[in-house]
């Protein structure tokens, strides 16, 4: 799941630092793509702080989120849904269907949480605001990180650009989708095929609206109570 699909299972919690705990995986895959961290592995470096706890059990809901999206019949179902109509944007591109499709899912689901207004993105921002960043700095040195300037720069940049309001706009959906494919293909889609594959999110987007709750409502039974 993207961003504010994560912090929808966290739109009530009035803990900052674990708010930004929950997407801090995908931020430091985000700023640093080839990092792999794993503290889950060294839970004893971030039990003695509060703080630390608040980050590391963020970190460990993400992933148990992630988990269970994933393995879901909701996630099968509709990566073969949105393959099928993103076929002709992809034909004589490089760009892998099911990987449009598989990121594709999670970036209209976030999209329609900010039109349905189901998450508050001047909420999530407040609270990203609020995290202590000295608190993420210690952090990552624990997991293994030298230097944590570029990924704090980056989160500097990711709060003050607000860039997930862009999310309101389903053309802003595509042009994401290219962004991220330009990050592994030079050249990934033309004008053209850009357009037909807003069109066709377009199409999946209204069929895949009545029933998007649904995976939500179903992982939030999963998840332990906060």
């Amino acid at each position: 799941m993207n961003f504010l699909s994560h912090y929808y299972f966290e739109r009530s919690n009035p803990d900052e630092n674990m708010v930004i705990g929950v997407i801090l995986p995908d931020l430091v895959k985000n700023a640093q793509k080839e990092s792999n961290l794993y503290p889950l592995k060294e839970k004893h470096l971030f039990l003695q702080d509060p703080i630390q706890q608040s980050l590391l059990k963020g970190w460990e809901r993400h992933l148990e989120v992630d988990r269970v999206f994933h393995n879901s019949d909701f996630f099968k179902v509709q990566t073969n849904a949105l393959k099928q109509l993103i076929l002709p944007a992809c034909e004589n591109s490089p760009v892998k269907p099911f990987f449009l499709a598989h990121i594709g899912i999670e970036l209209v689901l976030d999209h329609i949480l900010t039109v349905k207004g189901t998450v508050n993105i001047n909420t999530f921002y407040e609270q990203l605001i609020k995290s202590d960043k000295k608190a993420i700095e210690i952090f990552l040195k624990n997991c293994g990180v030298a230097d944590t300037s570029v990924f704090l720069k980056f989160l500097e940049n990711f709060i003050t650009s607000r860039y997930l309001f862009s999310y309101q706009k389903i053309e802003n959906i595509s042009y994401a989708l290219n962004r991220i494919c330009m990050r592994i293909w030079s050249a990934p889609f033309t004008e053209a095929q850009t357009e037909m594959l807003t069109e066709q999110l377009i199409i999946y987007r209204d069929t895949l609206e009545p029933e998007y709750l649904d995976i939500f409502n179903r992982i939030e039974a999963i998840l332990p109570p906060l």
